[in-house]
């Protein structure tokens, strides 16, 4: 059976490539898609791609993943910082959850640099634009390779 991954994006991240450039670079959402498919694809894994702007829409696919046993990539974008509801429905995962950030929320502005969803994530990718979504993919592939063995 093949895993299932959802990667799970937050709001105004639809946004992407024409909102604030200089922080989030030029690539668009849609590119992301193309390049998260391509890595699915090649690691033998499914992809559920999506992005809301809505909290509650973003925990209702976060419990679907709970319930399919499915891993989840996020990039809660503004969420990461103040989501309680959000990082509780996470930390009801049995599956390895990677949080992404394009930027590195470190050497942003204070407001920006303490992600409370990190406390629910099995590791955290940020500053790396999108590849950072790559290599989430990559170590969710390595958790579930290295859990099915043992």
């Amino acid at each position: 059976m093949t895993h299932t991954v959802f990667i799970l994006n937050g709001p105004n991240l639809n946004l992407l490539g024409i909102r604030e450039p200089h922080l989030y670079g030029h690539t668009t959402l849609a590119q992301i898609e193309q390049r998260c498919r391509a890595v699915t694809a090649e690691l033998g894994l499914q992809c559920e791609f999506r992005q809301s702007n809505h909290e509650g829409v973003l925990i209702d696919w976060v419990q679907e993943a709970r319930a399919l046993g499915a891993s989840v990539v996020i990039n809660p974008a503004g969420l990461s910082f103040r989501s309680i509801p959000l990082l509780d429905a996470l930390k009801t995962l049995d599956q390895p959850v990677m949080e992404v950030h394009l930027t590195n929320i470190h050497r942003r502005e204070a407001l920006y640099q303490q992600s409370i969803i990190s406390l629910g994530a099995t590791g955290v990718i940020c500053g790396l634009g999108p590849l950072g979504y790559e290599l989430a993919l990559r170590a969710v592939s390595e958790h579930v390779k290295s859990t099915a063995t043992t």
